[in-house]
């Protein structure tokens, strides 16, 4: 695969990296790189290194995306939930409670890790934030200047 800068520049990159397996690997919880090291410490503590393959993680800055996408996901599905349940049985309000409340839960704090290990592997797929390498990094300095 090649970058063209400009009409005389081009860049070549090392490797494709694949943007499907990377996000399926994530989401798994596992490196976006070998796929079987574990991507997390704890519940969403990002390991710094694989220690499977070596590759560094620290790269990642998912911040406010997997929040963002998993109440996007969480809150379209409950809603459907809730209007369609009011629409055929109309429970009392204390009924919706009991039922969605804790439901909104489970759903955001299981979705949250695999949202955030997809993210993760879109930018190690991508080479965002760090992931190219310090070899691949400096070659696009060097040419770029």
């Amino acid at each position: 695969m090649a970058i063209e800068i400009s009409s005389n520049t081009t860049l070549s990159v090392a490797e494709d990296r694949s943007v499907g397996s990377a996000m399926w690997n994530g989401a798994k919880g596992r490196c976006p790189s070998c796929g079987k090291g574990p991507l997390y410490t704890s519940y969403l503590k990002v390991a710094d290194t694989c220690s499977n393959c070596s590759e560094e993680l620290h790269h990642q800055r998912a911040d406010d995306a997997p929040p963002y996408f998993t109440i996007l996901i969480v809150c379209h599905i409950i809603g459907a939930g809730i209007l369609a349940v009011e629409d055929t049985w109309a429970p009392p309000s204390w009924v919706h409670a009991a039922i969605w409340v804790p439901l909104i839960l489970v759903m955001s704090l299981s979705l949250l890790p695999p949202i955030k290990g997809t993210l993760i592997g879109i930018q190690w797929a991508n080479r965002m934030h760090g992931f190219a390498g310090k070899d691949e990094d400096a070659e696009m300095a060097d040419q770029t200047a």
